[in-house]
């Protein structure tokens, strides 16, 4: 049975710094990001991004993030996989768990979820998840 979780995050920390520019080369970023989640999952989130910038300043970026924390008041962590694009000033992004990421009361869990923000520091989280059997 899925279930759906509806929590936000707050972004604490953003340090992005270039890896790989040049004349007529896209800038590519890695970005450490560290969140905190509320709401139906709570906890505290670690992302790495990789960022390739357009010349329009539009980007493509990966992600792993770590969350620790407590999810329908079952604890332990899991990995999201999270791609998306960043254009208009909104960042458009896809994500699901890594299957075998689980851990603790959280072990078997998979989901996915997507989402569109603009610019901030909080922003709305969704998650529709389940547990294997």
């Amino acid at each position: 049975m899925k279930n759906v979780a509806n929590a936000r995050f707050a972004i604490k920390n953003w340090d992005e710094k270039p890896y790989s520019e040049g004349p007529e080369l896209p800038k590519m970023t890695r970005a450490a990001v560290t969140k905190t989640f509320t709401g139906d999952l709570a906890g505290d989130g670690q992302v790495e991004y990789l960022m390739m910038y357009r010349a329009d300043a539009s980007a493509t970026f990966v992600g792993l993030e770590r969350i620790v924390g407590t999810l329908a008041g079952k604890t332990g962590s899991f990995v999201l996989q999270r791609t998306g694009v960043f254009e208009n000033g909104a960042a458009k992004e896809s994500y699901f768990v890594i299957a075998g990421s689980g851990t603790g009361e959280l072990r078997g869990l998979r989901g996915e979820g997507a989402s569109a923000v603009g610019h901030g520091m909080e922003h709305p989280f969704t998650l529709t998840y389940e547990f294997e059997q």
